[in-house]
């Protein structure tokens, strides 16, 4: 076993344990749900053997402390507005640049303009960290790999190309759309966030919070509700499959919500992420 280094409980400390943990251990949810799916496909079937492959690794990785994935992805933080004094930018940066060293992190930012490497992993607006009501005296972190960030997609409806109006019918259409192109891609089965309204930034911003809701999470509005229901066993009718071998696991979660919108605007933003959901949530009442 790997040497497990020690972290001091300061605020740093404690951040860098959450960032070590949400980078080497599947959230029970999730882990729940690939089991689930593995007693789904055909024994023998190459859905069941990429299934049970990833639950190896799994065990494996939580076992070792080591990473879930080489991609470790954009972390972004959320923060209670509480604790804006206590957990501060400064703090989420040095946890980052702490969790980097001891390996628990690859050095995974790249300056745009010059392709250099930012070897701690922090840049402007890196990590990514957002203060919001109603999380009081908690940190939950969330780990995008770059794999299922490039299959998200936003549709503006009307779009006639999909025979999508601006209803839910519609938005069923671009989801199943979003689903099907990116077949494998972005390490199936995955789970999505969706969000429908708002305007372009505030789509993504909601469709990625959609990520941290747990699988078993159904949502409050019944219409949404039977929406997540319906494109889950439609999504997994499609035959895509584990990494895209075939199979009857496609998705293994679809979570949506609605924001308002301008009259001219009907936005459908769906924001992929792989089966490596990587999300933990941490108390800092204490």
């Amino acid at each position: 076993m790997k040497d497990r280094k020690d972290i001091k409980e300061d605020v740093v400390g404690r951040l860098a344990r959450l960032v070590r943990d949400t980078s080497s251990s599947l959230p029970d949810d999730v882990e729940r749900a690939v089991r689930r799916a593995v007693r789904r496909e055909e024994s023998g079937s190459s859905a069941a053997v990429v299934l049970r492959t990833i639950l190896d690794n799994v065990a494996l990785a939580r076992k070792e402390q080591t990473p879930l994935c080489q991609d470790t992805g954009t972390l972004t933080f959320f923060i209670g507005e509480n604790l804006r004094r206590k957990v501060r930018p400064e703090h989420v940066r040095k946890a980052v640049a702490l969790a980097t060293k001891n390996g628990w992190l690859r050095k995974n930012t790249i300056d745009a303009v010059t392709g250099r490497s930012y070897d701690d992993n922090c840049a402007e607006v890196a990590p990514v960290v957002h203060y919001v009501a109603g999380h009081e005296g908690k940190v939950t972190l969330l780990m995008k790999g770059g794999g299922s960030e490039n299959m998200s997609r936003q549709y503006s409806l009307p779009d006639s190309s999909l025979g999508a109006g601006r209803d839910l019918e519609g938005v069923r259409k671009c989801v199943l759309d979003a689903v099907h192109k990116a077949q494998g891609f972005g390490c199936a089965p995955g789970v999505l966030g969706v969000c429908i309204g708002g305007d372009r930034a505030t789509g993504y911003e909601t469709a990625k919070m959609q990520l941290l809701r747990s699988l078993d999470d159904k949502a409050g509005d019944a219409a949404l509700r039977r929406l997540e229901d319906r494109i889950l066993k439609e999504a997994n009718s499609l035959g895509i499959g584990p990494m895209g071998l075939g199979g009857r696991t496609t998705l293994l979660g679809v979570k949506i919500a609605a924001r308002s919108r301008v009259p001219a605007s009907f936005f459908v933003t769906v924001a992929y992420m792989c089966w490596a959901l990587r999300r933990r949530t941490m108390e800092f009442t204490k």
